[in-house]
């Protein structure tokens, strides 16, 4: 694995790939990054070398655009590290529409589990590919912007640029 820190205008962003795939993309004050970085090698018994791979070129060109206001979709490849509960929570983020939110209780219901929005949470704050798993785009039931693992201000910034930059 290879690791690199990008500056984006939110902050510093570690960056986690293999040959092929973006593995990890949390910013680097996040809670519980240590923890994040040791299951991932853990589980793909790992070490984990600096080294700007060309997938992680490809995401540091892509976070200029994005917080440039110049793109929307993120077409670096990705590899979920998650089970399958997860990863089906993460495809359902995915699918949000820039400039939108949902909550949590929606988000249970679009996966057809109406009474599983703590699951959902959980599974949605295990998320390790931050902006492109925009886990940023669910909030709570009462409209409360609820938790980011970047942290709040960083939450409302990006709800608020999403819904400026062009569709």
């Amino acid at each position: 694995l290879y690791s690199a820190w990008l500056e984006t205008k939110l902050g510093s962003m570690l960056a986690i790939s293999d040959d092929d795939h973006l593995l990890l993309l949390e910013f680097v004050d996040r809670k519980g990054l240590e923890m994040e970085i040791k299951k991932l090698r853990t589980r793909l018994k790992a070490a984990i070398s600096p080294e700007k791979t060309n997938v992680i070129r490809q995401i540091e060109a892509e976070l200029e655009l994005y917080f440039d206001g110049e793109l929307v979709d993120f077409k670096t490849p990705i590899r979920y590290i998650g089970s399958e509960f997860q990863q089906g929570v993460w495809d359902e983020l995915r699918r949000i529409p820039v400039g939108e939110m949902i909550s949590y209780k929606v988000l249970a219901e679009k996966l057809g589990k109406p009474t599983a929005s703590r699951a959902v949470a959980r599974a949605n704050g295990a998320n390790q590919l931050s902006l492109i798993v925009p886990c940023h785009r669910v909030i709570n039931s009462n409209g409360e912007l609820g938790g980011y693992g970047g942290g709040l201000a960083r939450k409302e910034w990006l709800i608020k640029h999403e819904k400026m930059v062009p569709k």
